[in-house]
């Protein structure tokens, strides 16, 4: 995919996130609606056409640590704030800032995470949890083996000790189970075909009040690179 190759070419280790969720989207993954902006004037465009309130955050090769940085600003309400965001990230961070991807904002209590990573003899191994905030603290996870199709999926998924979230909860219908397994499908898939992807880590992935799923955030590592 071209979206590997260039980072690749330039010597990344790592795809930006929005290129990771582009990488995902095109494989079939539910990802949120985003659009780049390049200076304030498109970054207000950009909220305008997804709607408010958005999430803006700092766009650039080299800025991996966003939340760090102060390039992560989520529910941003208006025009004249998502402007003045822009303003204030590309002072602070100059050079380092290429520009702002403008994200809408998704909610939803439940939160799973998704991920890949090649285990040597066994090739890439696809894993789901229960995500957010409290991956590692509950460390509530189940993995399988690449290539898989959605009924191993399925299995996957149900073997998590907290399957119950995929049920309905709080009045909130239940989660989308064909849309879940085929993420999970579709990252193996990734896998196979780009083995010089070394991780895939896609958290959170949240679970909507209609019981859609959708990727918020995703990270991609590459071999060989910088």
């Amino acid at each position: 995919m071209e979206i590997v190759e260039n980072a690749l070419s330039a010597g990344r280790r790592t795809l930006t996130e929005y290129e990771a969720k582009q990488l995902l989207s095109g494989y079939g993954v539910p990802t949120t609606r985003e659009r780049l902006a390049g200076s304030a004037e498109e970054a207000v465009q950009a909220a305008e056409a997804i709607g408010f309130p958005v999430a803006v955050k700092g766009y650039g090769a080299g800025l991996l640590h966003k939340t760090e940085a102060g390039a992560v600003h989520l529910g941003v309400p208006d025009a004249h704030s998502v402007a003045a965001v822009y303003e204030r990230m590309a002072k602070r961070l100059g050079d380092g800032l290429e520009g702002v991807v403008i994200s809408e904002m998704i909610s939803g209590s439940r939160e799973l995470v998704m991920g890949l990573h090649r285990e040597p003899g066994f090739g890439p191994c696809v894993m789901i949890g229960v995500g957010g905030v409290l991956t590692e603290l509950i460390n509530d996870t189940a993995f399988r083996v690449a290539p898989f199709d959605v009924s191993e999926a399925a299995d996957m998924a149900m073997d998590l000790r907290a399957n119950a979230i995929f049920g309905a909860f709080r009045g909130e219908p239940a989660a989308d189970m064909d849309a879940l397994c085929k993420s999970l499908a579709a990252i193996g898939e990734i896998g196979m075909n780009h083995p010089e992807i070394s991780e895939i880590d896609v958290n959170p992935v949240i679970i909507t009040p209609k019981g859609g799923i959708v990727a918020v955030d995703a990270l991609v590592v590459l071999k060989g690179g910088k």
